[in-house]
């Protein structure tokens, strides 16, 4: 008797902590919605940028990565990542050094992971869901480089999104043929086979390997001159 007694109280403890809790969360979720439209809705026309934060500067797809920033950012565009190192850092770094508008978009995780310096507007968040609205509503497009589940989120997410058009179409663009054709090859010989995606599903992304052609695929979709 005694041993349901407690459970009993103890299951009221958590249902009032619950019930404290849960309507603050709903400010904090509100506020990282607010920071974000007020300071990204003054960047202007910009491209999000994924991959992985364990590639290492010495990496062929860092010195690309740096390249493509650098490019589009000479182009106009704001440079959106997740603020971290890796292939985040080395975007931001490319921004920078073209002079353009370095965004990245933190997110508080156990492992911490700190900002890097090439960030010249800093945004955090707490919640993931909150942060992936702000990559979608203020990009002209998603550049996706070598990365874990985090970049493979973002991209099956865009792809989705516009496969169900509850986004408009806009330029995906997988970087390094090498590193995604294993995967692009399963979408068709398995996924598309068995008739759970369409080949028009397959064509709302392009893959490229240089930087100039990322860049040319953006132009042609907006119908932009160089």
């Amino acid at each position: 008797m005694a041993e349901a007694i407690e459970l009993v109280m103890k299951k009221q403890v958590v249902q009032s902590n619950f019930a404290k809790e849960e309507p603050w969360r709903i400010f904090r979720i509100m506020s990282e919605f607010v920071e974000g439209f007020e300071t990204l809705s003054q960047v202007g026309e910009a491209v999000s940028i994924f991959g992985s934060s364990r590639i290492k500067p010495i990496d062929k797809y860092y010195k690309l990565t740096e390249k493509i920033a650098y490019l589009l950012a000479k182009d106009g565009y704001a440079i959106i990542t997740g603020g971290g190192p890796g292939i985040m850092e080395a975007a931001n770094k490319g921004a920078k050094k073209a002079g353009g508008k370095s965004i990245g978009l933190n997110i508080q995780i156990p492992q911490e992971q700190k900002p890097n310096r090439y960030v010249t507007t800093l945004i955090d968040f707490h919640y993931f869901f909150c942060r992936k609205v702000m990559f979608v509503k203020y990009a002209k497009a998603f550049i996706i480089l070598p990365g874990g589940y985090g970049t493979l989120d973002e991209l099956f997410e865009s792809l989705n999104l516009i496969q169900t058009r509850r986004i408009g179409t806009f330029p995906i663009i997988l970087v390094g043929s090498d590193y995604w054709k294993g995967l692009v090859d399963w979408l068709k010989k398995t996924v598309q086979a068995k008739a759970c995606i369409s080949e028009k599903d397959l064509k709302i992304f392009s893959i490229v390997d240089e930087a100039d052609k990322v860049v040319k695929i953006i132009r042609t979709f907006y119908g932009r001159q160089a």
